[in-house]
């Protein structure tokens, strides 16, 4: 399984121009990140550097309103963002695995219910129930978010794994299998895994990009605790202390960019991802 990993991913970095982009972007955020565990300063301390100062050899991303270093800021910023992004990616993963190989391998009624659940969980309106649950809970940390989060962010792709499985349940070495006296656990880890972890991989990534999504556009509207760094908690106070406004310029560039940076780099890794696990991209690219 690994060696078939390793190929994939060496025949992606040789061809496909979108995956060679997408990693020259993400590998320098990720040390970029990696860097705020050798950070001088607590990320919720303030007023330990001057205020405002624009970029320098000293502050090489500035300083903001509350004499906090944008450089280190950003570097636990980036790193709690992508922490939650693979919470949520990996939490959903697993439900969304479960749901989709026990419907898909039981079929009948097992599988009718489990659509069912599938469907009505991508009906409901995620972000009113959100800030709702907000209203009523008075502290919500990046941890319980993402939990929420994961609760919602697996019925699509759950109804991907499903199909995927239905259409191995066919297969001759499927029948093989269960004659020969396998057992179902072997047979969905032995011979299923392998079909099922490409769409699991390009899912996670695309699950990465609307939690992060999320967790921006709460964050700027005040609804994620703002006392630890994220890159939305960043952007919201750039935009309470009228960053644009006061001319500190630097306040909100920095992290635009980096989020720019982080959601192209994703959404090319997943697009690149996910026409190489699709036969028709393949056929229509040759």
């Amino acid at each position: 399984m690994s060696i078939a990993i390793l190929a994939g991913t060496r025949t992606l970095f040789k061809r496909d121009a979108r995956f060679k982009f997408s990693l020259f972007v993400l590998l320098p955020l990720v040390i970029f990140a990696v860097f705020s565990f050798f950070s001088p300063h607590d990320p919720r301390s303030s007023y330990y550097a001057p205020i405002n100062r624009p970029p320098s050899l000293s502050h090489p991303f500035g300083t903001n309103g509350r004499g906090q270093d944008l450089f280190w800021m950003m570097s636990y910023a980036l790193k709690n963002s992508l922490i939650f992004g693979l919470e949520v990616a990996l939490l959903s993963r697993i439900i969304a695995m479960i749901i989709g190989v026990i419907a898909g391998y039981k079929g009948r009624i097992t599988d009718q219910i489990l659509v069912f659940l599938c469907d009505s969980f991508i009906v409901l309106p995620i972000f009113p129930i959100l800030i709702f649950m907000k209203l009523l809970t008075r502290e919500m940390n990046l941890t319980t978010l993402a939990m929420v989060l994961a609760l919602f962010g697996w019925p699509w792709d759950a109804r991907l794994i499903r199909s995927q499985v239905l259409s191995l349940r066919e297969r001759n070495f499927t029948i093989t299998a269960i004659f020969s006296g396998e057992s179902t656990w072997d047979l969905i880890f032995r011979e299923y895994l392998l079909h099922i972890l490409p769409i699991l991989f390009a899912t996670t990534i695309n699950n990465m990009l609307w939690s992060l999504g999320l967790e921006i556009t709460l964050s700027v509207l005040g609804l994620t605790p703002l006392d630890i760094p994220t890159m939305g908690t960043v952007t919201y106070w750039a935009i309470q202390q009228q960053a644009l406004v006061m001319g500190i310029w630097w306040w909100i560039l920095f992290p635009v960019i980096f989020i720019v940076l982080l959601f192209t780099s994703l959404y090319l890794l997943f697009v690149s991802i996910t026409d190489f696990i699709n036969p028709r991209a393949r056929v229509l690219a040759r």
